[in-house]
């Protein structure tokens, strides 16, 4: 049978327990630096603790175990020989003195056991036969199964047991019975060692914790107090207070990177925030202007020439341009908008730019016939690149009508598309007005920015042109400049890669 699922199987987060990595990171969410810091300090220190408390005991414990096995080696069969060769004159006969004492000499348990692991040598002084007392309190039972079953040929054999390292060897001390050597070396001092270096740990460790307390609040504050300090700045910009200053000059360069960042977005916060104040005052006076003509000629359509089809028409004419004038405004706004969120996509084909470019001039007709303007061009024939037609016609409409609204008083206007170099061409406006201001220059593409200059602005226009004309080239990826001189007036300039496989 199959088993039925959960009601919450397949849901999402919300309708489920969350993993332990959902957990973690949940909790590092909520978690401040300062503690994150201090516990990773504390874990590092403690684990390099650790790992140098293991590895030294590691490697004591291999130097005393390659030491006892060198040691055992090269006295085992020292030992041996001095037993075989019997108890000295000196000794008085004394077996098991003698035995003892080259014990202590060479610092290891020396015994000698018959087959069954009985207790031969060394003897209490007054051993008693009838009350065994060595073999009541030693029995090497299980050591003389261990030290048999381990014997090699030449009858000798060196092994680690539980609590001590042993040489053991088969000696023949009496004609009818074998009887075997063992010698002991025990490690009851490296246990010992361990030991105290296993509470010496201890007593570190509690060090370690209250200092790794002392320098990591010293360290997490001084890494934490900026950003705690920025962060309380950066709340304040967020409510409209663009007086802040980011400080970071007394803090690592990635402090010093981050408090300029922060007042470069500052600097910019405010010159948009100042903009856009002023553009809703400009906006808003291009609306009322339009609307307050509206409002009055229709009024005087009503109560004064409503009668008379000439001045009816005239003043009808006036609210049809002043309306051409408020959906240009708003057209204006919408195509910035649409353009910078990405809503209206370009639509990129082959464009003849040299044939488009007359197309262009010949819009500006009515003012060479009405206001005496001159367009002078010079234009190369047959230049093509790819683009969006219409949001070209735009750049180059608006370049042209800002250089018109700004030219100097002779009203001439000067066009070029020249081919250039490396597969490009250059289409420039240049007007002979005032000139742009040194310092004004890196601002008259902002949206917000409207030039202190004033000019006769014969082309209709919002003063959104400038914005207009960066927008689309910033999405076409074209570069762009102007040039100007005070008193001899401005260049505007756009280089374009031309396509060599031209238009059939």
């Amino acid at each position: 049978m199959k088993k039925k699922q959960p009601k919450n199987a397949g849901q999402g987060i919300r309708g489920r327990m969350p993993r332990l990595g959902e957990k973690f990171r949940i909790q590092q969410r909520t978690t401040s630096l300062y503690f994150l810091l201090w516990a990773i300090f504390t874990a590092l220190t403690f684990s390099i603790l650790l790992v140098g408390n293991f590895s030294q005991q590691f490697i004591v414990w291999q130097s005393y175990r390659e030491q006892i096995a060198r040691d055992l080696a090269e006295n085992g069969p020292i030992i041996e020989k001095r037993i075989l060769e019997g108890s000295p004159d000196w000794t008085g006969g004394n077996y098991s003195g003698y035995i003892r004492m080259l014990g202590r000499y060479y610092d290891v348990d020396i015994f000698i056991l018959d087959e069954q692991g009985a207790v031969l040598f060394p003897l209490e002084p007054n051993f008693n036969p009838e009350a065994p007392e060595v073999e009541d309190s030693l029995d090497f039972s299980q050591e003389i199964k261990e030290i048999l079953s381990n014997l090699e040929a030449d009858g000798h054999t060196m092994y680690e047991s539980k609590s001590e390292y042993v040489y053991a060897s088969k000696i023949q001390l009496f004609p009818n019975a074998d009887s075997y050597l063992y010698i002991g070396k025990p490690m009851e001092f490296m246990h010992t060692v361990s030991a105290r270096m296993n509470l010496r740990m201890i007593l570190i460790s509690i060090f370690v914790l209250i200092f790794s307390f002392a320098v990591t609040s010293a360290v997490a504050g001084w890494f934490t107090n900026p950003m705690q300090e920025m962060t309380r700045k950066a709340r304040r910009l967020a409510q409209g207070d663009f007086d802040v200053d980011f400080d970071g000059t007394n803090y690592a360069k990635e402090m010093v990177e981050l408090a300029e960042a922060l007042n470069f977005a500052r600097d910019e916060l405010s010159k948009t925030d100042r903009m856009q104040k002023e553009l809703i005052a400009n906006v808003s006076h291009d609306f009322k202007t339009p609307l307050t003509m509206i409002k009055g000629y229709a009024s005087m359509i009503i109560e004064i020439s409503g009668e008379n089809p000439e001045k009816r028409n005239k003043h009808a004419q006036v609210i049809v341009d002043e309306a051409d004038r408020l959906a240009s405004l708003v057209n204006d706004v919408l195509d910035i908008s649409k353009i910078s969120s990405g809503l209206e996509t370009l639509k990129l084909e082959k464009l003849d730019v040299s044939a488009y470019l007359y197309e262009i001039m010949d819009r500006f007709a009515y003012l060479r016939e009405t206001k005496g303007y001159q367009l002078i061009a010079e234009i190369d024939e047959g230049l093509v690149t790819t683009a969006d037609e219409g949001k070209i016609g735009q750049v180059m409409y608006n370049l042209i009508g800002n250089a018109i609204n700004y030219t100097g008083e002779d009203k001439k206007v000067y066009v070029y598309l020249k081919r250039g170099e490396n597969g490009t061409f250059r289409f420039s406006v240049t007007d002979t007005g005032k000139g742009i201001k040194p310092q004004e220059i890196q601002n008259i593409w902002e949206r917000y920015y409207r030039s202190s200059e004033t000019h006769k602005r014969p082309v209709q226009g919002t003063g959104l042109g400038l914005s207009i004309v960066k927008t689309i080239l910033d999405k076409h990826q074209f570069h762009y400049g102007v040039e100007s001189e005070i008193g001899k007036g401005s260049t505007f300039y756009v280089i374009f890669p031309e396509v060599l496989d031209k238009i059939q």
